[in-house]
C-alpha cells in the first residue's frame, strides 16, 4: 500500500533523532511479526514515547496505527496526518466506533499500537491498564506485543520542563515475545501486564539511574513520585479538569 505521508513522517522522525543527537537502541526486534495483526501494548512515561516506538516497528518494515485522542483532530495539521496515516481518533465519551475500527485495522493485518496506561506515568511504573489491548487482542484472535520505552521521559513528560534540544539523551526500547490472546480479558490483561514488568525492570537494569533525579523511578532511588503519590497527582488533575468544564454558577 502506497501511503506517502507516512513514508515522509518516518523519514522526518530520523532525521529529528539525528538532529537531536538521541540515541536510542532497540533490542528484541526479532519479535514484531513480519506479517499479520498484533497489537502493540507501549508503557507510557512521555509525550514523545510513541516516536521510538513506531521506528522500532519501521526497522521491522512494519507500520504502526496509533489511537489518538479525537481532540486532536481539531488541529488542522494534525487531523489531516490522522487522516493520511490510518491513525484512529477515540472519543473518550463515545468509544465503540474506534474501538471497532481498530479490531477491524487488526484484521486486516495491520499493527495498532496503544497505550494500556492510557496516560503518561508520572511514578514512571506500570500504572493499571485499561483493558483495551486484551479486549481487541481476542476479539480479532492476534497476538499483543509488549514493548517498553525506556529514557523518553528524560525529553518531555508531565510536570517538567522539556528537554528537546540536542541534548543527546539515550533512549532504549525493548520488545517482548507475543503474549497470546487466550482464556479471557482478565487472564489476557494479567500476562500482558506480567511481561511488561518484567521488561521494564530488565531495561531499567541495562540503564544508568543517577540518584535523586526526577526521571527515575523512587523504587530506584529516583526522586520521581511514588506509585500512591502519583495516582493522587492523578486524581486532583482529573479532580481540576473537571471543574474547569462544569458550568459556572450563578451567583
Amino acid at each position: 500500500m502506497a501511503e506517502p505521508t507516512y513514508r515522509t513522517l518516518v523519514i522526518l522522525a530520523k532525521a529529528l533523532v539525528l538532529a537531536t543527537g538521541t540515541r536510542i537502541s532497540y533490542a528484541g526486534i526479532e519479535n514484531v511479526p513480519e506479517r499479520g495483526g498484533a497489537v502493540v501494548a507501549i508503557n507510557h512515561t512521555s509525550y514523545v514515547d510513541w516516536l521510538p516506538a513506531a521506528l522500532a516497528m519501521n526497522r521491522r518494515r512494519r507500520r504502526m496505527r496509533y489511537m489518538i485522542k479525537a481532540e486532536m483532530q481539531r488541529v488542522k495539521v494534525i487531523n489531516f496526518l490522522i487522516k493520511r496515516t490510518r491513525t484512529i481518533p477515540v472519543d473518550r465519551g463515545a468509544g465503540a466506533g474506534a474501538y471497532a475500527m481498530a479490531v477491524q485495522r487488526l484484521r486486516e493485518g495491520e499493527l495498532v499500537g496503544v497505550y494500556p496506561e492510557a496516560t503518561i506515568s508520572r511514578s514512571f511504573e506500570l500504572k493499571e491498564f485499561k483493558t483495551g489491548a486484551a479486549r481487541m487482542a481476542l476479539e480479532a484472535n492476534v497476538a499483543i506485543i509488549p514493548v517498553i520505552v525506556w529514557g523518553a521521559q528524560r525529553i518531555w513528560t508531565k510536570d517538567h520542563p522539556k528537554h528537546i534540544g540536542r541534548a543527546k539523551l539515550p533512549i532504549m526500547v525493548h520488545v517482548g515475545p507475543p503474549v497470546p490472546a487466550v482464556g479471557d480479558i482478565a487472564q489476557t490483561d494479567a500476562a500482558l501486564r506480567e511481561a511488561m514488568t518484567g521488561l521494564l525492570h530488565e531495561v531499567q537494569q541495562r540503564y544508568p539511574h543517577p540518584l535523586g533525579a526526577y526521571w527515575v523511578p523512587r523504587r530506584l532511588g529516583g526522586g520521581a513520585p511514588t506509585p500512591a503519590e502519583a495516582a493522587q497527582l492523578d486524581a486532583d488533575e482529573a479532580a481540576a479538569k473537571a471543574a474547569s468544564r462544569a458550568p459556572h454558577q450563578s451567583r
